[in-house]
């Protein structure tokens, strides 16, 4: 069991948390890139985050069982898109229409940081709604 990408899939090890009959709760542990590095306790940049999974279907895992988690390319690459590429662009026309408004600078970045609060305020809205488009499958 080997975590990685490959050509189709992007895969995590995880733990099993809880398990029923319609699902099972995953816990992934992910690091940064620089986790493996000697002087990640002095640096201060390095870290560990926890990401919680809920997977639809039967399945029987004990807890506490390491499972490797995966998704295909094309959905991880949906969520880097709603995530952090689609935020960019309306930070930047909403900074570049403020500013062609004749607003200050201040106001411009205030106007664009209030847009992309919207914008997550209506991802987290309809986050059901979006996670219905990611299909995780999962591996003993």
């Amino acid at each position: 069991m080997k975590p990685g990408i490959s050509k189709d899939k992007i895969e995590h090890k995880g733990v099993v948390c809880e398990s029923d009959d319609q699902s099972v709760t995953v816990k992934i542990v992910s690091s940064s890139a620089c986790s493996a590095c000697h002087a990640k306790n002095a640096c201060g940049v390095a870290g560990t985050e926890e990401k919680i999974l809920r997977i639809e279907g039967s399945f029987r895992f004990e807890k506490g069982e390491e499972v490797m988690v995966s998704m295909t390319r094309s959905d991880g690459f949906k969520a880097l898109f709603y995530g952090y590429i689609l935020p960019l662009f309306i930070i930047l026309f909403i900074l570049v229409l403020l500013s062609s408004l004749s607003l200050t600078e201040l106001q411009a970045g205030f106007g664009s940081l209030i847009a992309l609060g919207f914008y997550y305020l209506i991802l987290r809205l309809f986050r059901n709604k979006i996670a219905r488009e990611f299909t995780f499958s999962i591996n003993a």
